[in-house]
């Protein structure tokens, strides 16, 4: 069965393509990096809210959509619809790649943990390696969330990415064997 393109495609769906799409172009973020946030986020369930409240396909708090409403000049929005959660979601991940000089690693954490924190764990690690600075994060649930979603964007570019595909396919044929003599 994992063998199989349906399987992947169903583990890993794409829905919401097209309002994805829209927003990651108009921010300039890479929708399958977009794709991998949500699914983790909220599992493309369009309604749900977290215990803090966050809502939607991206999680976001009303207090931080306010804030970027402000920023946008967004007189009304809903964090329960899929067009405003993505436009406003990534309008916020969008502001974390560049308050990060683009870094989608600290990106996707400061999505998670917040900049502050972020911004901290900065001036306490070093960035040379960023394998050492995932394991150093001293959030357990940003760890897991950061991890989670780059393995997440894996497998969508495993998945969606044809390039990635047909290179991977050159390195997955079985070998043929070879003469013994």
């Amino acid at each position: 069965m994992r063998e199989t393109p349906d399987y992947w495609y169903a583990l890993f769906p794409f829905p919401y393509e097209d309002t994805i799409l829209q927003w990651s172009g108009e921010r300039q973020l890479n929708p399958l990096l977009v794709t991998s946030l949500i699914r983790q986020e909220s599992r493309f369930e369009q309604a749900i809210q977290s215990p803090a409240g966050a809502t939607g396909l991206m999680q976001v708090l009303p207090s931080t959509a306010a804030w970027i409403a402000e920023q946008i000049d967004l007189d009304t929005f809903a964090l329960d619809q899929v067009e405003d959660n993505v436009k406003l979601g990534t309008w916020y991940f969008d502001f974390t790649h560049r308050e990060y000089g683009n870094n989608s690693l600290l990106a996707v954490a400061s999505y998670n943990a917040g900049p502050g924190n972020v911004s901290r764990w900065i001036r306490e690690s070093s960035l040379s390696d960023p394998d050492v600075f995932v394991e150093n994060i001293p959030f357990r649930e940003t760890k897991g969330y950061v991890e989670s979603v780059f393995g997440n964007y894996w497998n969508y570019l495993r998945i969606y990415n044809p390039q990635i595909s047909e290179k991977l396919a050159q390195f997955s044929q079985p070998t043929p064997p070879q003469a013994s003599n």
